[in-house]
């Protein structure tokens, strides 16, 4: 009787091409990674001072003191939200890159595991992002379609 084995692991070889492709990936990658981290930045403070920006109109009086004192803080509570759901995928991106160098450069399969796993992350977040992104298109277009439809027949 013959015996059967499985291959539990199958080794996928990179040629030195396939390596400089990903080293040159994970560079572009890292520099896009701390431009967004930037852009990070600069949503958390305009969050921070749109508060203080929105507070002078409520110093004008009359009508101004309510967009003031709403505005500011709902404009920045906005930008944190925008700046949490940035936050992930430049984050992914980032570990990615790092974790790809230093796979590259110490040739250890297990960091090049983790390094895709991060890649895989920051596409599956990108993709459900988008995917919300279109659902709200969709659903604001056809309340536009109704709204312009009511008062067209009205």
């Amino acid at each position: 009787m013959e015996e059967i084995t499985v291959q539990e692991e199958s080794n996928l070889y990179l040629n030195k091409e396939a390596q400089m492709f990903l080293k040159e990936t994970a560079k572009w990658a890292y520099f896009l990674s701390i431009i967004g981290f930037i852009g990070l930045s600069f949503l958390i403070l305009i969050a921070l001072f749109i508060g203080t920006i929105f507070s002078k109109f409520g110093e004008m009086g009359g009508d101004a003191v309510m967009i003031g004192r709403m505005g500011g803080g709902l404009f920045g509570f906005i930008y944190l939200i925008i700046a949490a759901l940035y936050f992930f995928p430049i984050y992914y991106l980032f570990q990615f890159s790092s974790k790809m160098k230093t796979a590259l450069k110490n040739n250890d399969n297990d960091k090049l595991n983790e390094s895709f796993g991060f890649l895989k992350s920051h596409y599956k977040f990108i993709g459900i992002l988008t995917l919300v992104f279109v659902v709200i298109y969709g659903v604001i277009f056809l309340f536009s379609l109704l709204i312009g439809f009511f008062t067209l027949f009205k």
